[in-house]
Formats: C-alpha cells, structure tokens, sequence
C-alpha cells in the first residue's frame, strides 16, 4: 500500500520509531497535493512553508529523544471552517475571504499539542449548508471515486482529501450529517460525538461566540483505530467551563461478537433508501448476526419517524436560523405564514423553524426530550443501532436551486436531496454519538457506509463495533486511481 493512504497511528509509529521522517512525510503529502488537488480540489488552502518548518523542530525533537505527543510529527488536515492562526477562516463566504484567524480552534490547539502538523485547510460549502462542497471561493470538491459526483458536505473536502491520500487526519463538523454522509460517500470514518463533548470554540463564523445547538466537531480518518486514538485529544469543554468540569467517556470493554446486541433499521417510510444501500446494511447485520451477535430488524425506540423527522428539521432550521440576513428572515417569516399548516415538505418545514418562536421552540424541545428518554430507555437492551447514513450512494453534481429542489433518484424515484437528511437527525438531534463505518461498494462501484448509532457517552461504543467490521469484513479502500 501506498504508504499515504496508510491508517494515521500506522504513519505516526513510523515516524515515532523513526523509519521515515516527519518532514519526509509532509513532503511526500505536499507532492501529491501538487500533482492531484486539481482533480478533485479537497484542499483549498495549503500552509507548506510553516508546515515544514515544524516538521523540521519535530525531527531534531525525536532525534533527541523527545516526544511532542501521540501525533508526533504528522501532518494532518482540517476543515476550512476551523480557526488556524494566520490562515484564512470564510465558511466558504465571500464576505469572509480577508478574515485571517489570529488563534487557533480549541481542538486545532489540541491536535497540535499532541504534537500534529497542520499542513493546510480542507473545502466546504457556503455556510457549511450543503451535502455538496463549493463555494465561490474555492470552486468545487470532486468525490475521488468519481469525480462527476459529490464527496459530500460539508466536510467534504475532508472526507475527499482522506480518500485521496492527501492527508492521514481530518477534523470536520456535523450537525446535518456533515461528517457522516461525507464519509459514506468517500468510503471513509467519520465520528459524531455526543452533543457538546468536543468545544467548537474556534469554529464560528466571526460575528458569533456562541455555538449551535445539535451541531458537534469530530474526526474523519482512514481507520476506526484513528478515531479512538483522535477523539479522547480533542475531548473537552471550552476554555470557560475547562476551569470546573472534565469528560471521561465510558471506555467499551473489548468483547466477542455473541455478546453484542445489534439492531437495525434499514429504512423509513419518511424517508426511503435505495435498495443498494438498503441491503448493505442488512448484509452488515447478517454479517454480525453469523459472527455470533444477538440482531434484530424490529428493534426500535418507541418514536414515531416521520414525528423524529419533522422535529429535526425545526430544530436544526431553528438552530441556523441566525445565519439568515434581517430580510431574509422577514422574507421566511411571510412565507410561512402563507404556509398551510397541514403541509410537510421539506421546505415548509425549514420555513416554521426558521422562524420559531421561542415559546413554539420551547414546546419542540419538550418533544425531543421525550424522544431522548425513548432512546435512553431502548440502549438499556440495545448496544447500537445500525442504519443507512443516507439515501444513495453519492449523487452527481447539482448546483441549480435551492437545495430542497435538487433531486436524486431512489430506486428510479425522484427524492428531494433533503429528504435524506431524516438519517442524520433520527440520533443527531438527540445528541447522539455515531460512526460511519466503510462496508464496501455498491453495483455503481461508488462506496456505501453503514452508520452505527450509539447511546449517550457511548462513543467509544460506536467506534469499538466500527473497528470489529474493519477488522473482520473489511474497511478502506483507495479508489481505483489511486497511486
């Protein structure tokens, strides 16, 4: 194997044992970038001079015997929406293209600390708002399996840039999926943390201090071992509330497959799948039910889906609503006041919650909780829960329109783009940790991901079941141009 495309613990044992360079490293990265970022343009921003610098001071480091950290020494990525001091921060906006970050992101300073080198920034979508990644700025991120279809958004760019070989680390986001369906796309590991575990200070457009609800930061790797080696270093509350209070997350035990308990919920009538994801999943689950594991397809929280769906969709539209201008939030205020209450697209629903009031958000809150409660008391019989982390396998580019116009074909039916979007919220707005795990391609030759949903704090739960798949159905894979 290429030795870029290796696992990022792999690749930081080379360079902690000394048989290849940290500036070596970084160098062959570098090449690569130059030869192959104008094919799919996961990297809009590169850093190669500082980035060298420190590879230098890591090599005289280790030559004498010191270690900076478990990352000694390796270059990694992050997404362009996180703060990396002297480098541009835009959210993909054109409004933002001088605004040069003067710190660092809590969990970018966290990376570095452990001793990681940022060599560059990775691309997204305007707002972080899409499940494609261009911008006005930085053009358009190509899927590296083909490059005529989406790598996802929003940290497509980061899901891109891992597929490729052009980083062994990615820090992204996620409060739509943005982790997870990037990674399903890609055929990486993307990891949503539980709500609020991992601070997002550092990553926020510059006329906000405070975070979104539902929205998490989270690492994308090449293997499962990568994320339970990255997730414990950038876990932690911010700089204010880091004066009182610690996380320790449960750690999973290492157990055999008969003493796992694996559910499944391969589809929803809210949101339908196509048949090629659809039958992934179950493939994974009768996979796990072969290898011993206790699995069941009618398992489920007591929650109706298409109740799950539409509360998501106020909550996560509520939550980024702020982004709106004052006239387009009085724009989306006539408009829902036209809108029959009775209707339940997509569009409908983004328009009454992105103009809740806080007492109508307060009763859509009092909702959630109780679904909360529902999954709390389902993860007492239940380890995870296994389900599509979207409807197909990446869709080709389509820039036309508002999002809730754009369609992809679900088993030869035409779906708004957005529908999908039920498989990130189900867990997500209940705060939920999940892990996308690669099982494979589907007849498209385009990579398909299960999502493994855990129970609250069950991070390591989630990435622990995500490691037995790589380890005994298998993981990544370098897309077929790969060199």
């Amino acid at each position: 194997m290429n030795p870029l495309f290796r696992p990022a613990h792999y690749l930081a044992r080379m360079v902690r044992k000394g048989d290849i360079g940290s500036l070596e490293l970084l160098d062959l990265y570098l090449d690569r970038i130059n030869q192959l970022n104008g094919l799919t343009r996961a990297l809009c921003v590169i850093d190669a001079e500082r980035a060298r610098k420190r590879a230098r001071a890591a090599d005289r480091a280790r030559s004498q015997g010191e270690s900076w950290g478990p990352l000694h020494g390796l270059p990694i990525t992050v997404k362009e929406s996180f703060d990396v001091a002297g480098l541009p921060t835009t959210w993909g906006v054109s409004e933002y293209q001088n605004n040069i970050a003067t710190g660092n992101a809590a969990a970018v300073d966290r990376l570095l600390a452990a001793g990681a080198i940022v060599m560059g920034k990775t691309n997204v979508p305007v707002l972080l708002a899409d499940w494609q990644s261009f911008n006005p700025l930085y053009g358009t991120t190509c899927n590296p399996w083909n490059h005529d279809r989406v790598p996802g958004g929003s940290s497509g760019g980061a899901a891109a840039a891992l597929a490729t070989g052009f980083t062994s680390l990615e820090l992204g986001s996620d409060i739509g999926g943005s982790i997870r369906n990037p990674a399903h796309y890609c055929g990486i590991y993307g990891h949503k943390p539980t709500y609020g575990i991992c601070s997002d200070e550092g990553h926020r457009l510059p006329r906000w201090i405070t975070g979104n609800d539902i929205a998490v930061i989270g690492p994308l790797a090449r293997s499962a071992r990568d994320l339970e080696l990255a997730l414990p270093l950038i876990t932690g509350p911010d700089s204010r509330d880091g004066l009182a209070w610690r996380i320790s997350l449960p750690r999973q035990s290492r157990k055999p497959w008969r003493d796992w308990r694996v559910a499944v919920l391969p589809d929803a009538e809210t949101a339908p799948v196509d048949s090629a994801i659809r039958n992934r999943v179950l493939e994974v689950a009768d996979f796990a039910r072969r290898q011993g594991a206790t699995v069941s397809v009618a398992a489920r929280p007591d929650i109706d889906l298409a109740e799950a769906h539409e509360v998501f969709i106020h909550l996560l539209r509520a939550a980024t609503s702020r982004s709106l201008s004052d006239d387009g939030f009085a724009r989306n205020e006539e408009r829902a006041r036209t809108t029959p209450a009775s209707s339940t697209d997509y569009e409908s629903w983004m328009l009454r919650g992105s103009t809740l009031s806080h007492r109508d958000w307060l009763a859509c809150n009092e909702r959630r909780q109780r679904m909360r409660e529902r999954w709390a008391e389902f993860f007492r019989d239940w380890d995870v829960m296994l389900c599509p982390a979207a409807a197909t396998t990446a869709f080709p580019h389509d820039q036309k329109g508002e999002r809730w116009e754009r369609m992809i074909t679900v088993d030869g039916k035409s779906q708004p783009s957005t529908t999908q979007m039920f498989w990130a919220g189900y867990s997500g707005m209940a705060y939920l940790p999940s892990t996308v795990a690669p099982v494979g391609l589907a007849a498209d030759g385009l990579p398909v991901g299960v999502q493994i949903i855990g129970p609250l704090y069950g991070d390591l739960t989630c990435i622990e079941f995500a490691g037995m798949l790589e380890r005994d159905l298998g993981g990544f894979s370098s897309p077929p141009d790969g060199r």
